[in-house]
């Protein structure tokens, strides 16, 4: 029989606290892909949920040792951004299964956050990772039935070992006022495949130079002009699960990490580089699959802690802002201090060659 695990858990946003619930959560089976909005059953990785409190959740999920898009580093430690997914996952299988918000409303993340505290604590060994989220559950700005607001936060542990914070707010709409905030009086076009490449004419970057193992998965590309662009694969198994009508938050969330990657890493071994600590990611707008979305970087004033380097990074959409991501990475080994990268302070994602 797989493993059931016996947790001790504090609650979130007060670290240390003595909340502690006995509670075996199973890691036996992904829940039902419906309720996280899934098409692929591999891409679930929900197991279980208890409720423990009155905005108090358990949930359980399983990291695979391996995945096609996030897949562990060289040195073993599991992607990042699978805190995100799983937030995401989670978020949803609550609303849906714990608090009534029914299956055909559609969500809109607004913005989410993960900070991880002991990195060692993500390291994929002969196993499947094992992974609990202490969920503090939020209603805002909540006016059901048509329209729900909410926000979980979550402290995130591996086998009982603590090792991330994260969180995401989300607002859920019925289809008809989904319609109407998506296109605000504009009748809904199918996206023109033809414009969307014409528009989009950049090079893609290789697989190595984002941090990526296949060359699909680079979602990086540089026009002639200089600028970072996030390329679209409407196809792509993974990050367009299912088919939508703008681009997704970890779409975009991919494209700002594999640029920070690509500005860090240039002039350094990618073994011996920067692992992200943490993130914030504002989505202020939707962004349209057919138009070309312009990747613009700035690097941030120098955080409290030594050797962390923190990058702001837009989307940009025509005029229009529709996301905003900052990141701390941290150095695995501080380079000499002869051989650091050189950014500018300015726009380095504009033309600005770096």
């Amino acid at each position: 029989m797989d493993q059931l695990n016996e947790l001790s858990t504090r609650v979130p946003g007060e670290p240390g606290t003595a909340v502690v619930v006995d509670a075996a959560l199973k890691f036996l089976q992904p829940v039902s892909r419906q309720l996280v909005h899934r098409a692929a059953v591999a891409e679930v990785f929900i197991t279980d949920a208890l409720q423990v409190g009155e905005d108090r959740f358990l949930v359980g999920a399983q990291w695979p040792r391996d995945h096609a898009l996030y897949y562990p580093d060289a040195q073993g430690m599991c992607d990042p951004l699978l805190l995100t997914e799983t937030v995401r996952q989670a978020l949803v299988y609550l609303a849906h299964e714990y608090c009534g918000i029914p299956l055909g409303h559609r969500f809109v993340g607004s913005d989410t956050h993960f900070e991880i505290t002991d990195h060692e604590a993500l390291v994929v060994g002969d196993t499947p990772l094992h992974v609990t989220l202490d969920v503090q559950w939020s209603w805002v700005a909540n006016r059901p039935p048509r329209r729900f607001g909410m926000r979980v936060d979550a402290v995130v542990s591996v086998a009982g070992r603590e090792c991330a914070r994260a969180g995401l707010s989300v607002y859920a709409v019925d289809e008809g006022l989904y319609r109407r905030l998506r296109w605000r009086g504009v009748e809904r076009q199918e996206p023109d495949e033809a414009a969307r490449v014409e528009h989009c004419a950049a090079t893609r970057l290789s697989a190595a130079d984002v941090g990526r193992l296949r060359a699909k998965d680079s979602v990086l590309g540089r026009t002639e002009a200089g600028e970072w662009r996030l390329l679209v694969d409407l196809h792509h198994a993974v990050l367009f699960d299912h088919p939508g009508d703008h681009i997704p938050l970890m779409v975009t969330l991919e494209g700002a990490r594999q640029l920070g990657y690509r500005l860090l890493h240039r002039h350094h071994d990618a073994c011996a580089g920067a692992v992200l600590r943490a993130v914030r990611m504002d989505c202020p707008a939707f962004a349209d699959l057919d138009e070309p979305v312009r990747l613009c970087a700035e690097l941030q004033p120098p955080p409290i802690a030594s050797g962390v380097t923190g990058l702001l990074i837009r989307a940009v959409q025509g005029e229009d802002t529709v996301a905003t991501v900052t990141m701390e990475w941290l150095p695995r080994g501080l380079p000499d201090a002869s051989d650091e990268v050189a950014f500018s302070r300015g726009a380095i994602g504009s033309g600005v060659a770096v």
